[in-house]
């Protein structure tokens, strides 16, 4: 049996410890998260300050392979309710809040950011200092969809404080993009790169999926190939989660035999991952590259990524609040996630309360358990030297890390574990080692897509 098979399961990919299937529900209250932001709040210092994260839900079309919270319209008059209804929400938090907020990080993300008019967007932007301070070393970025970023997008963006952008490649291929609805020409990506780079964003970023519906080789070459003639700062190089059992998510515009499997998919990944190498870019935690000259290299190589909902940071704050309809907040003691669609979203905030339907507290263990993840997704390494690292079931982590280490993915030491290159094709497998959740409460059907 080939590694491939062996470890191709399903797994989390870990934007949060425990995963949000594992929460504790139960015990989670919209007061108790208050009183963990109060107290996360307290104990950063100044100089960290807060992260925002801002969903922006709605797109034109359904792109197919999206598992995302988005709502498909072309009115653009749900623009300014909505932007309306963020800010509302956001004046909520400040109220709990016990001072004004520093906010060191934003993130617009979607849905398609770039639905919203640039002058909406400012408007949402301006809102939110309103009640909050700009960090003077702030890092603010957006996701931007090729198709219909406008060069005033950028400019306004950039006038407003962000200096980085994401969009969304996924593939160049004709009969990919077919498949995926998400037809965008290379020449769409390239005229926005372009522009970006002009208006002076210092990283760039481009998003690229392998394991699409009809996707061969050659396709993710050519991809990687047109890609590089751009010259973006960072890539995303992600593992397309067929997950249709997921409502709404579109998943159902191909058959499964359209989607490339184990020993094929992980070939598209690995010869990727070569060819990324070739044109300069660095492995950077799970599923990103960067250039040396990009800030996301330089915080892995400084011990300084950081991982959440947002993806990978360059920097942590404790303290994250996620704005808009399903967005997830952080307070490092509690996640809390708001509900899912926007009719609920707008009437939970017509009635001045917070739009929060679950959450989990997170315990002791949770704590350490997430640590040790993070430093696996961030740094390749977790060691339990350090007060406060061990935990009473580490024995049994290790017993189940010991076949991983046979199979060479993982080197164990007395106090510590590094991933080998070999092994980091198969993070999400080591990480699930420590999922002390889900190794006592194994799912009964299919929570996640595979790891592979």
């Amino acid at each position: 049996m080939s590694l491939i098979q062996k470890y191709n399961v399903p797994g989390p990919r870990y934007t949060s410890y425990p995963t949000v299937p594992y929460w504790d529900e139960n015990s989670f209250s919209v007061l108790k998260w208050k009183e963990t932001l109060q107290r996360s709040f307290h104990e950063s210092n100044t100089s960290e300050g807060i992260s925002l994260y801002i969903h922006l839900p709605f797109c034109e079309s359904l792109c197919t392979f999206c598992g995302c919270n988005k709502r498909i319209t072309k009115r653009h008059d749900v623009e300014d309710p909505y932007i309306t209804a963020v800010l509302k929400e956001w004046d909520l938090y400040c109220e709990i809040l016990p001072k004004k907020p520093i906010i060191k990080e934003i993130h617009l993300g979607g849905g398609t950011p770039t639905f919203f008019t640039p002058e909406n967007l400012e408007r949402l932007i301006n809102g939110l200092f309103v009640n909050a301070n700009k960090h003077e070393e702030h890092e603010f970025s957006f996701e931007g969809h090729p198709n219909n970023t406008t060069r005033l997008h950028l400019e306004k963006l950039y006038e407003l404080g962000f200096r980085r952008v994401s969009f969304g490649v996924q593939d160049y291929s004709d009969t990919v993009q077919k498949a995926i609805h998400r037809i965008q020409p290379f020449h769409n990506v390239a005229k926005v790169t372009f522009w970006a780079k002009e208006i002076g964003y210092t990283s760039i970023g481009h998003d690229l999926i392998f394991g699409l519906p009809f996707q061969k080789v050659e396709d993710v070459l050519d991809t990687i190939d047109k890609t590089n003639s751009l010259h973006p700062d960072r890539l995303a190089f992600y593992s397309y989660a067929h997950v249709p059992w997921i409502k709404g998510n579109g998943q159902r515009g191909f058959k499964d035999e359209d989607v490339p499997k184990d020993e094929e998919k992980r070939m598209l990944y690995e010869l990727g991952k070569k060819h990324l190498a070739k044109k300069g870019y660095h492995e950077i935690g799970m599923d990103h590259f960067a250039l040396a000259t990009d800030s996301m290299y330089h915080s892995f190589k400084e011990g300084r990524l950081h991982r959440n909902f947002m993806g990978y940071t360059s920097s942590k704050t404790k303290v994250m609040i996620g704005l808009g309809v399903s967005s997830i907040s952080d307070s490092w003691y509690s996640f809390a996630q708001n509900v899912k669609t926007i009719e609920e979203y707008y009437a939970c905030l017509e009635k001045n309360e917070l739009p929060v339907f679950k959450g989990h507290l997170l315990t002791e263990e949770d704590l350490i358990i997430r640590k040790h993840i993070l430093n696996i997704m961030c740094q390749f390494h977790t060691s339990w030297s350090d007060y406060g690292t061990y935990f009473s079931e580490l024995p049994e982590v290790i017993t189940r890390l010991h076949e991983m280490e046979v199979d060479g993915l993982v080197n164990i030491n007395e106090k510590s574990i590094t991933v080998t290159e070999k092994g980091k094709t198969f993070i999400r497998n080591i990480c699930m080692a420590f999922d002390l959740r889900m190794t006592r409460n194994a799912p009964d059907t299919q929570l996640f897509s595979m790891t592979i």
